[in-house]
């Protein structure tokens, strides 16, 4: 295929395993954001991708071609990194035009002084600086280009980056965390142009991120990953609703979503502390019950929770209650207008889309459900 492709890729530091049999696919022009906690083995996949580390089994191809052996240098792709990596000593222009220098200069051609008078030199060097000012221009860096990255703001520095990234037009993308260093509203700004260059290259990106958000606004799939393992590749939209496993559903989503100790009965009847909630499941046994912070609706019946404290964010409100019986913390989001109708503290019930309910085993897994039940305490 074109693009990347990934199969049973595993990786150990000492007795550690860090890649455990991890399989991935990226089409041409797919951009993918890698997501997942720190030390999960994000990183570790995106430098196995570039051929910086060495997986011990496993396989990886890059456009079609088996790249597993390959030092970084034949792999051609161009990797962004956190900490922008940019040769302190020289310009914004010097710096972008590195890898055309290294890809269309021969060694004699790079020598100072004396490489610009080598045959074909001038030609090559000329196309070297068309590159690097149509690279450089459609970051907004045209300006800077006598600048050394002394000069530059921490935002220009990462311009640069992927302006060096971009002019090699090469066969995939790989961008480490490259907005970690940035302030909120640079991170916003540069996403967009990330998403931009994406699209104007059309090749396969690949984009690690701790951070939930840029996954969910900038890329096409999304895959959670945790613990060395990849536990689901779906679009943005599948990734928040429809979640496979607990630990994708308790990852994304911010305000974090709510989860209760439940029980289902011989006949898959859902119960929390004994209350039925209006869902009959498949299979029996413990579950758990988790529903999205803006799932819930307050009203007099329904699940009961004990009002802690109120979080007022402008647009919206949180609710943090609990719910009596488990302890069990909870959250509600709300609209600032509702507040009024609610009470200041004491115990109100919450109710929620039966068909919105997300229902996980002992293992972690999705549970599919059966059929909502009208006549239970919770219902729609």
């Amino acid at each position: 295929m074109q693009g990347i492709a990934v199969d049973r890729l595993g990786k150990r530091f000492g007795a550690t395993p860090v890649l455990r049999d991890v399989s991935l696919r990226v089409a041409a022009g797919e951009f993918l954001a890698l997501v997942g906690p720190s030390g999960c083995g994000k990183s570790t996949l995106l430098r196995s991708i570039a051929g910086i580390e060495h997986p011990d089994s496993g396989r990886i191809q890059i456009g079609g071609r088996d790249v597993t052996g390959l030092r970084p240098s034949q792999r051609d792709v161009a990797m962004v990194f956190q900490s922008y990596a940019l040769y302190p000593q020289l310009t914004v222009e010097e710096n972008i035009a590195v890898p055309l220098a290294m890809r269309r200069l021969n060694a004699a051609q790079r020598l100072p002084l004396v490489g610009g008078w080598m045959p074909g030199a001038r030609a090559a060097r000329d196309s070297i600086t068309r590159d690097v000012r149509q690279a450089a221009s459609s970051l907004g860096l045209g300006a800077l280009l006598g600048r050394r990255p002394g000069q530059l703001s921490g935002g220009q520095r990462q311009r640069v980056a992927l302006a060096r990234a971009i002019v090699r037009r090469p066969a995939a993308f790989l961008m480490d965390e490259p907005l970690s260093n940035l302030d909120a509203s640079l991170r916003v700004q540069t996403r967009r142009e990330i998403v931009a260059i994406h699209r104007a290259a059309g090749v396969a990106t690949v984009y690690v991120t701790h951070d939930q958000s840029e996954a969910l606004t900038m890329a096409d799939r999304v895959a959670v990953m945790q613990a060395g393992e990849i536990l689901q590749v779906a679009s943005p939209a599948e990734i928040y609703a429809d979640p496979q496993d607990l630990r994708v559903a308790t990852f994304i989503g911010s305000p974090r979503i709510n989860t209760l100790p439940a029980e289902a009965d011989a006949e898959g009847v859902l119960r929390v502390a004994g209350q039925a909630v209006g869902l009959r499941v498949e299979g029996s046994g413990p579950m758990t019950l988790a529903v999205r912070p803006e799932d819930l609706q307050p009203g007099d019946a329904g699940l009961p929770a004990v009002i802690e404290t109120v979080e007022f964010l402008g647009d919206s409100l949180l609710m943090h209650l609990h719910h009596p019986a488990t302890g069990t913390p909870l959250v509600l989001r709300l609209a600032p207008e509702e507040r009024e109708s609610l009470p200041a503290s004491g115990e109100i019930g919450l109710r929620f889309p039966l068909d919105r309910a997300l229902v996980f085993d002992a293992r972690g897994q999705r549970v599919a459900l059966r059929s909502l039940l009208p006549e239970a305490a919770l219902v729609r």
